[in-house]
């Protein structure tokens, strides 16, 4: 049996108060809690306008292909794309990742020791948009990437492994 935990999101109950956003900025801060900054965030609260709705999307998976799908909708005059609402970070955006570094985020449901009964961005939601859910499913516990793993992957990619070990090696002397 493998432990999964899902943030649960309610459209129609998000005021676009973005509360979710500065907590989750001010969690991942260096030193924790020192600065919000949104952008350092693994949600953010989107806008439909469409429909008129806020709509908080999660930091989902790295990938490094852009997506197949670059359709574009043009509805009473408003020009969409397919991007919009995705919760990958890709090369073709910068949604979702360190402002600092080009890195790719991802939500970690707040995971720290001792571990927080719920992430910080459901605690702090206060027209219950967010709801955490912990369910046990059949499978193998998979195995959790922490965001070190996820950067040094992202540089591999992009600079290749003998550069990146180069510079740790360099890093390391001094």
């Amino acid at each position: 049996m493998k432990k999964v935990k899902v943030i649960k999101i309610d459209v129609d109950k998000c005021n676009g108060c973005r509360a979710c956003e500065a907590i989750c900025s001010a969690f991942h801060a260096e030193p924790k809690y020192s600065s919000t900054n949104p952008e350092r965030s693994r949600i953010r609260v989107l806008w439909d306008p469409l429909r008129d709705i806020y709509v908080p999307v999660l930091a989902g998976e790295y990938t490094e292909a852009e997506c197949n799908g670059r359709d574009i909708y043009t509805i009473d005059g408003k020009v969409y794309d397919e991007c919009s609402f995705c919760r990958a970070s890709c090369p073709s955006r910068d949604l979702f990742k360190d402002p600092d570094s080009g890195l790719p985020l991802k939500c970690d449901m707040c995971e720290e020791e001792p571990p927080l009964p719920e992430p910080l961005c459901v605690q702090w939601c206060l027209s219950d948009a967010l709801t955490y859910e912990e369910r046990e499913e059949e499978g193998e516990e998979e195995e959790k990437t922490d965001e070190m793993e996820i950067g040094l992957e992202s540089l591999v990619k992009k600079h290749g492994a003998k550069a990146v070990k180069d510079t740790l090696a360099r890093l390391a002397k001094e």
